[in-house]
């Protein structure tokens, strides 16, 4: 494969890469399990977001894993492979809807962790097609972070 990339490079931004596709499927499980469990006064309104947020998290983990292969790297596919990679810890109950917003919240936040900790390996080989999409992935998560926090009682 000759794409301008070298194969160290290639498997190195992989690697940051599985990471970040282990961080969204975990966070869309996380988000589709409170959209399922959601109760209270703000059903409606959080059941309706939590949908269009995993909605959006099941087309971004294609976005990611497809990136992972057209850089010839085989993309990790399994709960024990995101269990591993994964920064985002599964939840172990049915939180208060509260604790479900300030949960994805940290979620989204992990995520652009991520995300930016892949660049200096897309810097160093010139992968600007990676670069791109850790940027829209970073404008998204941050966006999401955002209205999440925003409906927390402070």
């Amino acid at each position: 494969m000759d794409i301008g990339i070298k194969e160290q490079d290639r498997k190195a931004i992989a690697q940051g890469l599985s990471h970040l596709l282990a961080d969204t499927y975990t966070l869309y499980l996380k988000t589709h399990y409170f959209h399922w469990n959601v109760t209270g006064p703000m059903f409606n309104t959080l059941h309706l977001m939590f949908e269009a947020q995993y909605t959006e998290l099941a087309l971004a983990v294609d976005l990611v894993a497809e990136r992972i292969r057209a850089l010839d790297v085989y993309a990790p596919g399994t709960y024990r492979d995101f269990a591993k990679l994964s920064s985002i810890k599964e939840s172990e109950s049915v939180p208060r809807a509260q604790d479900m917003i300030a949960e994805l919240v940290a979620g989204h936040e992990a995520v652009c962790r991520t995300a930016r900790s892949v660049f200096p390996a897309a810097d160093t080989a010139a992968d600007e097609a990676t670069k791109d999409l850790l940027t829209q992935r970073l404008q998204l998560h941050e966006k999401t972070g955002w209205m999440l926090r925003s409906m927390l009682e402070k």
